[in-house]
């Protein structure tokens, strides 16, 4: 039984350092977020950003390739709010798992893609302007900071082409699944809720990706 897994293991080993190619990928990044039930309205404008990492390319079969990548990625969007302003940022580290559909017409490549995301966010930059009353901006953006959900969990479709099996060139929409900021945290007995209460209602981030990538 021990020999059996291990010859497979190996024959699968075999199989995907035969298949399989590191690459380096990168691009452009908009994104926005939603308000939903706010107590107030809002313009909401995207942040104009990028990403960049590394992934692994391993294909499984003629038509399906298996994408993993570890990616910076930053998000944000601008909040405009009645006399409340504010221009949010997230720099996420990412996980992601491309699932790519496709046939191989010898010189390219097309193909759908299918990239559900977990991530967990390392820089948070809040820059909040408005009328406010017995506190500083900077308390502010302090208190929505510690406020914002660190995690994130979300996915992306979109499709691709592949050139000569070393570079790629993608667009995906994605969407990060939740609010951005811990409501119970906007919700709490502080004199800062007064002007961030509205901002419970913010849904995550969503955008459009560009994603260059060249293989080895």
């Amino acid at each position: 039984m021990k020999k059996l897994i291990l010859t497979i293991a190996l024959a699968l080993a075999t199989f995907t350092a035969a298949n399989a190619q590191f690459g380096i990928i990168g691009g452009y990044t908009t994104s926005n977020t939603k308000l939903s039930g706010s107590t107030f309205t809002a313009e909401l404008k995207n942040a104009n950003l990028w990403h960049a990492g590394i992934a692994y390319k391993i294909e499984m079969g003629p038509i399906f390739t298996l994408q993993p990548a570890l990616v910076y990625q930053t998000k944000g969007s601008v909040v405009n709010a009645d006399v409340r302003n504010l221009q949010t940022n997230t720099g996420y580290v990412e996980l992601e798992i491309g699932a790519q559909v496709g046939i191989d017409l010898l010189a390219f490549r097309p193909f759908f893609l299918l990239e559900p995301f977990i991530g967990y966010g390392v820089v948070s930059g809040e820059k909040f302007s408005g009328t406010v009353t017995g506190m500083s901006y900077d308390d502010v953006n302090k208190y929505l900071n510690d406020a914002k959900n660190k995690f994130e969990v979300g996915f992306g479709v979109g499709g691709g082409v592949e050139i000569f099996d070393h570079v790629q060139l993608s667009v995906q929409w994605f969407m990060n699944v939740g609010k951005l900021y811990n409501e119970d945290k906007l919700n709490s007995d502080s004199i800062y809720s007064v002007v961030t209460s509205g901002y419970k209602d913010v849904k995550n981030y969503q955008g459009i990706k560009v994603t260059v990538g060249i293989f080895f």
